[in-house]
Parts: structure tokens; sequence; C-alpha cells
């Protein structure tokens, strides 16, 4: 019997790991946010958001890097001020730049599921599902400047994908490499 009960702790503590690490990525992402550049160029300013999505989706995997980033959009929706440059508020996702916000939570599952269903942890794997996931996040982002903010498609992705690039792909190097040398 007490074999049984070793296993069910160590699941529970591995569960209760997890859930304090999302907490942790969610508050991360948070933080992120108030590190704004904002672009003259672009409705959409420069955050290290994006870099907690990752790590949180390549880390935690998809059920908790899911919940993570549900966690931090529910936080926002209900008046904390923890999207970009402090704002927060349902209208912040409703706006012309809540689709990002959206596709942190699909990328964070996107990139979760595909590392635990190849079962690979590797540098070039983890690239490649936090590749995946920045696409998403782009592609929801630009739809939502097309609906809402009214721009056409090519002003979408020359507003909101093409300034973030350089910067995405640097978050991205690093986060996978994270994601490939830690275990949560």
């Amino acid at each position: 019997m007490k074999g049984k009960n070793e296993a069910i702790n160590v699941a529970q503590s591995s569960e209760l790991r997890k859930m304090v690490f999302a907490s942790l990525f969610a508050a991360m992402t948070a933080a992120g946010a108030y590190i704004r550049i904002p672009l003259l160029i672009s409705p959409v300013p420069v955050t290290m958001q994006t870099l907690f999505v990752f790590l949180a989706g390549s880390m935690l995997k998809s059920k908790w890097g899911t919940l993570c980033m549900l966690v931090y959009a529910l936080l926002g929706i209900a008046g904390m001020p923890v999207f970009a440059g402090g704002a927060s508020g349902l209208g912040v996702i409703l706006g012309p730049t809540g689709g990002y916000i959206i596709g942190f939570i699909l990328a964070a599952f996107v990139i979760g599921y595909l590392s635990e269903k190849s079962g690979k942890t590797d540098y070039l794997s983890n690239a490649l599902y936090i590749g995946i996931g920045l696409v998403i996040i782009y592609a929801l982002g630009v739809a939502q400047l097309v609906l809402v903010g009214k721009l056409d498609l090519l002003q979408a992705i020359t507003l909101g994908v093409l300034p973030f690039v350089p910067g995405d792909l640097l978050k991205l190097a690093v986060a996978a490499h994270i994601a490939s040398r830690y275990r949560i």
C-alpha cells in the first residue's frame, strides 16, 4: 500500500508544481506586457509577452500552458492591468490588438500539444513548435486588425507582423534554448 500512496503523492506533487509554474508564467506574461516599446509605424507595441507564451507552451505543455494563458487573459478581462502598457478590460480583447491575446492561448496549446505528441524536447523541435505557435499568434492578430482595425490584409501584415519578426525570432531562439535545457 505504501508504494501506491507514494505514487499518488508524486502525481499530486507534479500537478501542484505545474500549477505553481503556470501561475508564475501568467505573472511573467503580465510583467512582460510592461516591457513595452511603442512603434511609430504600428498600433501593436513590442513586448516580452510572447517569450513567456513560448515558454509556457513548451515547458508546461498543452494543459497547463493553455490554462496559464487563459488565466492571464481572464485577469485582464476582469480589469487587472496585465495587457500591453497596463491596459485591461474586455475592450482590449475586442479591440484591434485583441487577436494577439487570443493567439497567446491557442499558441500555448499548440506548442504544448506538438511537444507532447512528438516527445521531442531538443532545441530544433522546440524552435519548430514555437515557430508554429508564433504563426498562430500572427494569424489571429492580423485577422483582428483586418476585422476590427479596418485594415486591408497587406496593411495588417505590414503593421502587425513585419516590425515584430526580428524580435520574435530572437525570443523564439531564447525560448527554444531554455525549454530544451530545463524540465518542469
